[in-house]
This record gives structure tokens, sequence and C-alpha cells, in this order.
């Protein structure tokens, strides 16, 4: 006799059908992945982010391979928020999958003008994306200070009609007091871990190989500082945390789960292979079978 597995997952009222999503930036609005994935096997699809007008982005060369993942310093290219309320969101309501939109902006105020827009549209969730330099800051991302990281939330929590999810720069001291500060403002969930600040040098050029100079270390080399991070921070606070960073296969992502992620996304992989976000919601499914773990709740370690 089979069990009963529920692999269902709730974040601050949502209901997901798994807890497999896609990690922002690598997945565009699903468009370029529809042919590849079945778009209603996945959670929830997480745009790109998106501004309140359209951003150019970084000069190229802006991303490199390295070691065991990828640098990009893409610059948070975007066609703005109209031309995703007009052309993505409608094409991801095809799907039976949930619809989170990643937000960035340079000033709380440009947050806030994108925010607004979403609210009478058929987004799930928010994602607020606080690795934007914050400009009046001299360009500290929103995300690195506490105090800034307080306000923003706050602020957009009092405009925000869909639930907020803070997603998490890594790039600070201490990620409880990110969580926790983010948590007293308001937000329903956090979403870490973002990329990790890198650099690569052309020894034979002599030169930079990013024309930005820094670009975001992602995929498998950070998945052990990430699984650290989901730990810290989902025993620091009570809301729902979104597990990411280097996930590749379901055994990823069910250390996430185990480490006290609600749910988990899967980034810079899907470059390497389009399908992997179908294979790993598969693979959780044959975990539970075999252990004979009834929800994905379950997973969750009783860890010190």
């Amino acid at each position: 006799m089979g069990i009963n597995m529920n692999t269902k997952v709730k974040i601050a009222g949502v209901e997901f059908k798994n807890p497999v999503m896609t990690a922002s930036g690598t997945f565009g609005s699903g468009m370029e992945y529809a042919e590849f994935v079945d778009l209603n096997r996945l959670g929830a699809v997480v745009t790109k982010g998106v501004a309140n007008v359209p951003w150019e982005g970084n000069p190229v060369p802006r991303v490199a391979e390295v070691y065991g993942g990828m640098l990009n310093a893409i610059g948070l290219q975007n066609p703005g928020v109209d031309v995703l309320i007009e052309r993505d969101i409608p094409f991801l309501q095809q799907y039976d999958t949930k619809i989170i939109v990643n937000v960035c902006g340079k000033t709380v105020e440009d947050y806030l003008e994108v925010v607004e827009k979403l609210g009478d549209t058929a987004a799930d969730m928010l994602e607020i994306n606080v690795s934007c330099p914050n400009v009046k800051e001299g360009a500290i991302a929103f995300g690195q200070k506490a105090d800034c990281l307080y306000d923003i939330t706050s602020e957009i929590k009092k405009k925000a009609k869909q639930p907020v999810i803070m997603k998490l720069s890594p790039n600070v001291t201490d990620i409880t007091e990110m969580a926790k500060a983010a948590e007293a403002a308001g937000a329903d969930a956090l979403s870490m871990i973002n990329t990790i600040t890198g650099m690569k040098i052309d020894i034979h050029k002599r030169k930079f190989v990013l024309a930005n100079q820094t670009g975001g270390l992602s995929g498998p080399a950070i998945k052990p500082v990430a699984v650290r991070m989901v730990y810290q921070a989902s025993r620091a606070v009570k809301i729902p945390v979104i597990g990411m960073g280097g996930i590749a296969c379901a055994e990823d992502a069910i250390e996430f789960l185990m480490a006290g992620a609600s749910a988990i996304a899967v980034g810079a992989m899907n470059f390497v292979n389009p399908c992997v976000t179908m294979e790993i919601a598969e693979g959780i499914e044959d975990y539970m079978r075999k252990y004979e773990i009834e929800s994905i709740g379950d997973l969750k370690m009783d860890l010190p």
C-alpha cells in the first residue's frame, strides 16, 4: 500500500502544488523555457526582475563561467513593468502555476511604483530584490543595512496588495540580523540567497573578464553557504524561507528543505539543463515515496 503523499506547500496564504520554483533572472518569464518545461508541473514561476521603466543593464561582457558556477553582471536589464503586465503575466496565466513577480528599483519610490502597478494583476506574490544599489545611500544595496531593509520593507508592505517576499543578499556579516529586520517590518516570507559578489581576471589579457569588474557568483559553488544561511535564518524568524543557491538536483533541494526552507528555487542550473526543475520536482516525490514521508513539511529536520 502506497503512502498518502502531499507535495503542497503554503506560504503566506498562497498554496503551491509543490515546493519547486524558478529563481529570478534565470528563467525569463517562462516563455523561453515553455518548449522544454511543462510549466504546469512547477509550484511557481518567478519572473526576471522588473523595474518601473526599462533598464538597459550593464555593458558586455557580463557573463563568465567559473569553477562550479558562473558570474553575472547583467545589471537587471528588463523591459519595464508595463511590458510585464501586458505580455508576461497573461502568458503565465495560461498555466496552472503560481506567478511571483520579482521587483527591482534604484529608489524606494521606484519600487513602490512597480508594486502599485502590480496590485490589480494576476501576480500571486511579489519578490523584492533588495540587492539593487540604493542611490541615496551611495550605491550600497538596500539589503546590506538592516535599517535600510526595514524601511523599504515597511514602505512596500503599506502599498502591496499581494504577499511580499524579501530576497536577501548574502553579502552581509550576519544574515539573521537582516532576516529579523525584514520580518519586523512585516515581510510575509524571505527568499535567499541572492548571488555572492565575485571577480574573474584574464591572466593573458591582464584585464577583468566582466566589463563591470565584479559580478554575482551563482551555481553549485555557493550551495554550502546558501544552506548555512537558510538554516540560520529559518531559525531566527517565524516567517517562511524560500531557499536557493546552487541547487542542481533533487538531493540539493531536499537538503534545503531539511535545513528549514519551506520551498526552493532553481537558478543557474536552468542554463545547464533546461528540464532541471521538472526533474527536481519528480526527484523530491521519489524521495518521499522511498522514505514514506507524507508531506513536504515533514522533511524539515528537527535540528538544534
